[in-house]
């Protein structure tokens, strides 16, 4: 009887947690549908443009019906690429991007997974996307996307090294990875105001990962047409964008859990719910990325690695330095 218990038990446990993601992955895809309406909306008004108006009251269906025209479009592939990598790139990119989630607390009692490694998890399982990238420019068996996919990969790998340098700080200051923890450390501060060298590193860099605007060189349509995924179309092609707004969702995410207090409370307010102080800070930093695609030029790619190696690396290595001390001099480790 007691075996039984415990197996009952056990497949509830199993059940509700696959339900869980079920709802998580909803929650992600709603996101993403409209992210990209109030996206193109957002930036309309910035250049006194109108946005999507036709489909739908206030054009709320514009992406949906863009969606579903993706999804329809005929699956076609080049007649020498490779077949078996050329359908396992669009899954190589987007799996990582699902997966990173299930370390992110969202309150203190949303979470699916409490690693103790939370950062480095993160950290890791994104980087996978980057052989996404390539196995699609390779597997094309076209030079364009070759190219595409060889500057994208640059990109990205040259820019997660200052990323991975500006999240140090943060875990000398709480002495954990764990993310809870370190929401939890920022009760009387906010990292952002300690840590606000390094919050600006991860925010450029941050910009890089998610190849967005001034850093959108990997689908520079006008000058590589669309780099790595050119090849692509139909439903292969909206994975590649799917995984993109859902790094930006897992990266607005990990901002406010690093720098911006999590679901904690501005005091004085905390009769807020956890959850609703989160969705705001991560809605900041939405619009921030809308903003800077309304105003800002593409760089150029010579200027984009320089940028990586010669400015933000070093200023992460430095705000690690100044974290360094000033923890050592609170601790009295040095002593005249």
């Amino acid at each position: 009887m007691a075996n039984l218990l415990q197996q009952t038990t056990s497949l509830w446990n199993v059940t509700m947690f696959a339900l869980a993601a079920v709802v998580l992955l909803l929650v992600v895809l709603g996101f993403v549908t409209y992210a990209i309406y109030f996206e193109r909306k957002v930036i309309g008004w910035m250049q006194l443009r109108i946005g999507p108006n036709r489909v739908g009251p206030l054009g709320l269906l514009q992406t949906v019906a863009d969606v579903a025209k993706l999804l329809m479009k005929e699956d076609t592939r080049p007649q020498n690429a490779d077949k078996a990598l050329f359908a396992l790139a669009p899954v190589l990119a987007y799996a990582p991007a699902f997966g990173v989630l299930a370390v992110i607390p969202f309150t203190d009692s949303i979470q699916f997974a409490d690693l103790g490694i939370g950062v480095l998890y993160y950290i890791a399982l994104s980087g996978i996307t980057v052989l996404g990238v390539i196995t699609a420019g390779w597997a094309s068996n076209n030079k364009y996307s070759l190219i595409g996919g060889l500057r994208s990969a640059a990109q990205m790998i040259s820019y997660e090294v200052p990323l991975v340098m500006s999240v140090v700080g943060v875990v000398l200051m709480t002495g954990s990875m764990n993310l809870r923890e370190i929401v939890e450390a920022q009760k009387d501060v906010w990292n952002i105001v300690p840590q606000f060298l390094g919050f600006l590193v991860f925010l450029v860099a941050a910009q890089a990962e998610l190849n967005r605007t001034p850093f959108d060189l990997p689908e520079a349509e006008s000058e590589l047409v669309a780099g790595y995924h050119v090849e692509y179309s139909g439903f292969r092609f909206a994975m590649f964008m799917l995984a993109e707004y859902v790094y930006m969702f897992g990266m607005g995410a990990l901002v406010t859990i690093l720098f911006l207090g999590g679901w904690l409370p501005i005091p004085g307010l905390s009769f807020i719910p956890g959850i609703v102080w989160f969705i705001l800070k991560f809605s900041l930093y939405v619009f921030f990325q809308f903003w800077l695609r309304a105003t800002m030029p593409r760089l150029r790619a010579d200027q984009l690695m320089s940028f990586a190696w010669k400015g933000l690396l070093p200023v992460a290595l430095l705000n690690i330095l100044i974290t360094a001390v000033v923890i050592s001099v609170q601790n009295g480790s040095f002593h005249s």
